[in-house]
């Protein structure tokens, strides 16, 4: 229901599962609290709008952000949105979330978009988090250039969403490493360069193998577990940039006795959603296609069933996994 007058309520029409739903189930987002329902991607039909919302009515068609914004407060008018000060990464955290029939979207102005006529419901819900995180955390944070060498650790949804848009820059090389065959020849599909599975080869040895030695530009973490940080600790050159885009759950060690003089970067970085409007005119003009990311389709009532299939991806060989209300 309407609690606030800057509220919507959404009928759900398509949502998603998300690396970091599964992250949220290990129990690595204690904020998230027990009988939260969880989901943050989605588009569908407003179905009430409160006395304050301009932009948006009731049977409007929208795209669901993962990332609420008021638009007032200094964090928002620093386009900061994932760290607005009553809102930012809320839906499916801090509040009920996506994975429903209905969901209640606070400051609906800021928080939606409007779906255009004739647009790809399957491509535009791959908006709402994995392209602008991809873009934002990995893309923009690690300053890819034209001619730099770049890799990418972790070929799920994410990963491949920061290999899509990477492509914008036109990196030389694009080496993509993770343990799960399948996903990298999907990438080896999608634009990568270089496919390297860490379980079969020393990962560390090919891309100083690849690179002559020195390393790679950028190094972007997209997994959030020690070891793959770690891996970009090992592989970034002498001014080079590891972006985080993983979250973490653990510590990891950070190895200043080799990087204190290297001229190394690290980000971190909760997405800010500012660039979805340009990743939008992207896919509306097919120049991106997120659609080819989706592998399963499930009804909303089978979501105990997506979560196995996407749990033992793998096995499945499940990238997105698609739920339709």
């Amino acid at each position: 229901m309407i609690k606030e007058s800057t509220d919507a309520i959404v009928k759900i029409l398509k949502t998603t599962i998300c690396g970091t739903d599964l992250h949220i189930m290990k129990g690595d987002v204690p904020s998230v609290t027990d009988g939260r329902i969880i989901g943050h991607e989605g588009v569908g039909i407003i179905e009430e709008a409160g006395s304050a919302v301009t932009n948006f009515k009731k049977g409007d068609h929208v795209l669901i952000s993962c990332i609420t914004s008021c638009g007032k407060c200094e964090y928002c008018k620093k386009a900061m949105y994932s760290h607005c000060s009553t809102g930012g990464w809320i839906l499916g955290n801090l509040i009920d979330g996506t994975q429903a029939e209905y969901v209640r979207i606070p400051y609906a102005d800021n928080s939606l978009y409007t779906i255009p006529a004739g647009a790809d419901e399957e491509a535009v819900v791959m908006l709402s988090d994995i392209l602008p995180t991809g873009f934002e955390c990995g893309v923009l944070n690690g300053e890819v250039k034209p001619g730099d060498t770049i890799a990418i650790v972790g070929a799920g949804p994410i990963g491949l969403a920061v290999l899509l848009t990477a492509q914008f820059y036109t990196p030389a090389e694009i080496f993509m490493i993770d343990q799960d065959d399948n996903r990298l020849k999907v990438a080896m599909t999608l634009g990568a360069t270089q496919a390297i599975n860490s379980v079969k080869e020393n990962a560390v040895e090919k891309v100083m193998s690849l690179t002559n030695g020195k390393g790679v530009d950028a190094a972007i973490e997209a997994v959030g577990i020690p070891e793959t940080f770690e891996l970009c600790e090992a592989i970034v050159g002498a001014g080079g940039h590891i972006a985080n885009i993983g979250v973490h759950g653990k510590s990891v060690t950070l190895h200043m006795e080799s990087l204190w003089s290297r001229n190394i970067t690290i980000t971190t970085r909760l997405v800010d959603t500012v660039s979805t409007p340009m990743l939008f005119k992207n896919v509306q003009s097919r120049k991106l296609d997120p659609k080819k990311l989706i592998t399963h389709h499930f009804k909303l009532d089978d979501i105990l069933q997506a979560y196995d299939t996407f749990e033992h991806a793998a096995n499945e060989k499940a990238l997105k996994v698609l739920l339709t209300n």
